[in-house]
């Protein structure tokens, strides 16, 4: 089986790079292998940086599973749901380098992370679920609310509005947006300034600070496992 995600280690960085076809759709084995790179990167306590192509971070979940039947939907859904839980709550910083477009999961792991850095472009950030007629999860819908300013939650989850990097800024899915040629040198900067945390400290404050997040994504994903999409 050809590895979807790639993990590489150094100086106190573990960067994880998904590599599954055009879109970099997010399957099972997709999951898997990021849940075994968190797992190295926890071990070395490390700096997680998450990226993926040039031009694609992620077009959300695999559509093979995700039409295969609602029960294949909602197990996938629920994997990618206990994901982002352990992004927002990982013993280390998390920064997503947003390599171009992040649609649907990918735009959940934005919400995810820590840090977001996106690359200028014509690029499309969003939730487009609403567009392609799915229903939103609780779990996406909490996610959402938790990490979006409240100005753009409407328009973000219940209009499906694609935004573009700059305007994904305002919105909160990213924090930073940078041009190409400074792309990597601005990932690896930051990055080396998180190592330098004292990660005790940003591991206690991040749990206290996102307590009530975390506890209504738990109550969210099992909503989710009793209901349809």
């Amino acid at each position: 089986m050809t590895p979807l995600v790639t993990f590489h280690l150094a100086d106190n960085v573990a960067t994880l790079t998904l590599n599954n076809g055009k879109v970099n759709a997010i399957s099972h084995q997709v999951i898997d292998e990021l849940e075994q790179a968190l797992d190295q990167a926890e071990q070395n306590k490390a700096v997680v940086v998450i990226t993926g192509q040039p031009g694609m971070l992620s077009g959300g979940y695999d559509l093979n599973v995700m039409r295969e039947s609602m029960a294949a939907a909602m197990q996938l859904v629920e994997k990618g749901s206990k994901l982002a839980r352990r992004l927002l709550s990982f013993p280390y910083p998390v920064i997503v380098a947003c390599s171009g477009h992040a649609v649907a999961k990918g735009a959940f792991l934005l919400l995810a992370a820590d840090y977001r850095i996106g690359v200028a472009g014509a690029f499309k950030i969003g939730l487009n679920e609403v567009a392609i007629g799915m229903t939103m999860h609780h779990a996406g819908v909490e996610l959402a609310r938790g990490r979006l300013a409240p100005v753009f939650f409407n328009r973000a989850v219940l209009l499906a509005e694609m935004m573009s990097p700059e305007d994904a800024v305002t919105a909160g899915f990213l924090d930073k947006v940078v041009t190409q040629e400074a792309f990597i040198p601005t990932i690896t900067a930051i990055a080396q300034m998180m190592t330098k945390l004292d990660m005790k400290a940003h591991y206690q404050t991040k749990l206290k600070a996102r307590a009530a997040l975390l506890t209504v994504l738990d109550e969210s994903i099992l909503k989710d496992r009793g209901s349809s999409l």
